[in-house]
């Protein structure tokens, strides 16, 4: 997964991104803060995992990721994905034009010269490192986006959202401090430390593995172009985005989990949305069913939507089929 960066200057040799730096280096300061006793509440670790949750699996994983990057379900209302992008503003890994330029560009480009974040580089740079001093590929230019995102640059909504992405964090850290003040005057710093600092630390690395570990370790049940793999712990942290390779196999499909226990929270969370008619037009793969793990076989590749022939070319948009 991404962490939107800057603009640079016309050349990135030696670039450091500085306003994503200060903030996320913040964010690990405030997170040891969860180190002192007199911050631990129950209520402050049950904020951690609601939020977790929250902001990294619906925000992050279903609509930054799944939505607005693949368009792998529609909403209905519109005002829904809005909101829901809203939710992924305050995962504090940017905004979601940006957010999913650098990933459709990953994906036209996966672990070549041109991928942003490839393990090839080294892990680091994969996990985290690429953000901060960020090579030419993610420049965040008006140029940049027109050749990634025209459809949400298009969109005034998701723009404003986009240049304003920092206020939603904030509004939800300060949130976190005056309603567990209502309570305790120690809950609101308990709220804010374990619901604000370290949920975000803990979403940041869990979505940045999916950028370095899930194209190192695990399984490979598809012969795609790239290092992708499916990784199950991984797959725990992000609520299914760990199930990688059958993702970089099946671009476009809400579901990236195929086998039977390759369990995907986001596509279950997705499938509960439309059951109450919020989301619709949602996206699957056509794969045969894996009976075991020690059986994975390639697969036919019927829902691909890139191939090594077309490497070059934007992310496609696809049309929404039920």
């Amino acid at each position: 997964m991404a962490t939107t960066t800057t603009n640079t200057p016309e050349t990135s040799n030696g670039y450091i991104a500085w306003g994503p730096l200060i903030w996320i280096g913040a964010l690990h300061v405030g997170a040891l803060l969860a180190l002192f006793p007199g911050n631990f509440s129950w209520s402050g670790v049950a904020l951690l995992f609601i939020l977790h949750w929250l902001t990294g699996g619906v925000g992050i994983c279903m609509t930054y990721h799944r939505l607005l990057t693949h368009r792998s379900f529609v909403c209905r209302p519109k005002a829904f994905e809005y909101l829901l992008t809203i939710i992924g503003c305050c995962a504090s890994e940017g905004g979601a034009i940006g957010w999913v330029a650098d990933h459709r560009r990953h994906h036209a480009h996966s672990d070549t010269d041109e991928d942003a974040h490839t393990p090839r580089r080294s892990f680091g740079w994969a996990h985290m490192f690429w953000f901060m001093t960020p090579d030419i590929t993610s420049r965040h230019t008006p140029e940049y986006y027109r050749k990634w995102t025209p459809d949400l640059e298009r969109d005034k909504v998701h723009v404003f959202l986009d240049k304003n992405h920092l206020i939603f964090p904030l509004l939800l850290f300060v949130g976190l401090y005056l309603v567990g003040n209502l309570f305790s005057p120690k809950l609101g710093m308990s709220w804010l430390v374990w619901g604000g600092f370290l949920r975000t630390v803990l979403v940041l690395h869990a979505t940045w593995l999916v950028n370095s570990a899930t194209h190192v370790w695990g399984y490979r049940t598809h012969e795609t172009r790239d290092d992708s793999t499916n990784l199950w712990w991984v797959a725990i942290v992000t609520y299914g985005e760990g199930w990688h390779n059958n993702h970089h196999a099946f671009q476009t499909s809400a579901r990236h989990g195929t086998a039977w226990w390759e369990i995907d929270m986001t596509y279950m969370a997705i499938k509960a949305l439309s059951w109450v008619g919020l989301v619709h037009t949602i996206k699957m793969p056509k794969v045969a069913n894996v009976v075991s793990p020690l059986e994975i076989r390639p697969l036919d590749l019927e829902a691909r939507v890139h191939d090594a022939s077309h490497k070059d070319e934007e992310p496609e948009l696809a049309t929404a089929a039920n």
